[in-house]
């Protein structure tokens, strides 16, 4: 267990208390809460990236978990998203139903003893998932920022950014279905 793998896992264990901040409006600074612990939670995912990288330790269970981490913070923060009204459904089942076929592709690799890693446009998607998140949660601590156009244009670009990229990494590993 490396320190990238380490930091994925916090992030995993970030996720419940995230929840508890965003959906919790009774308690003083539970929105300004929520939007740290998800910001400090995004910012393990470029950090395990980049020291895998740097100091090659990417590892199985990094190319597996860095990516069910990343789905799962963002997975959360959507269906808490969508229950408090700040995002429409369809955008949320969008994103989750391109999360669950690559987690299912993914699966079905492992299966025929294949790791497949993320690609770069699932690395954008993931990056512009996370700002327009941020943007959202940024506008539910009651800051005097007007972003709600840049919130929408963000939104439709990462749904943009969802299918291609789902688009693109099963063509690219289209050898798996066989």
């Amino acid at each position: 267990m490396n320190l990238p793998n380490k930091l994925t896992v916090i992030r995993v264990l970030f996720i419940p208390f995230f929840m508890f901040f965003i959906m919790n409006d009774s308690i003083n600074y539970a929105p300004t809460l929520a939007l740290v612990i998800y910001v400090v939670a995004s910012l393990t995912d470029t950090l395990d990236g980049y020291i895998a990288r740097k100091y090659n330790l990417i590892t199985d269970f990094g190319k597996f978990m860095d990516p069910l981490a990343d789905k799962l913070l963002v997975t959360a923060s959507l269906i808490c998203l969508v229950e408090l009204g700040f995002i429409s459904s369809w955008i949320a089942m969008i994103i989750i139903a391109r999360e669950l076929i690559i987690t299912g592709f993914r699966t079905l690799a492992a299966s025929k003893g294949v790791t497949l890693a993320a690609n770069n446009w699932g690395k954008l998607k993931t990056i512009f998932q996370m700002i327009t998140i941020i943007l959202v949660l940024i506008l539910n601590t009651g800051l005097p920022f007007d972003l709600w156009l840049a919130t929408t244009v963000l939104w439709a670009i990462t749904v943009i950014l969802t299918l291609v990229s789902g688009t693109i990494y099963i063509w690219e590993n289209k050898s798996v279905l066989k």
